[in-house]
């Protein structure tokens, strides 16, 4: 089976003026899908980014440069993610559909270039 990451892109309002009860539920959504993907022997790994902005690297002119990043004007941010296993691209993408961070945000399938 192949490797994929799931790249979880979050709204930038997703999340805001939810009570603690409700984020909970949040939580434990995310977590029996987690489980069902690792009972189902799918699940490798995966982490929630933290909430700050990060930072954005690149070269100009021959010098690194490192901005605050994600732009203040982006309507969504890399909240985090999750790589599984799957026979292809169809199989993995069938299974991130029922990954519950669809009603928060989008979902970016990719496969891992396994170089050994």
């Amino acid at each position: 089976m192949a490797q994929f990451i799931l790249f979880l892109h979050d709204r930038t309002d997703a999340f805001a003026g939810l009570s603690g009860d409700e984020m909970m539920a949040i939580i434990k959504d995310y977590m029996a899908w987690t489980e069902k993907m690792k009972a189902e022997g799918r699940y490798v790994g995966g982490q929630k980014l933290t909430d700050e902005p990060g930072r954005v690297m690149g070269t100009k002119g021959g010098s690194v440069e490192i901005h605050d990043g994600p732009f203040a004007e982006a309507h969504e941010i890399l909240g985090g993610y999750m790589t599984i296993e799957a026979a292809d691209y169809d199989e993995a993408c069938a299974l991130a559909k029922t990954c519950p961070h669809l009603k928060y945000g989008r979902i970016e399938v990719r496969m891992i270039d396994a170089i050994e």
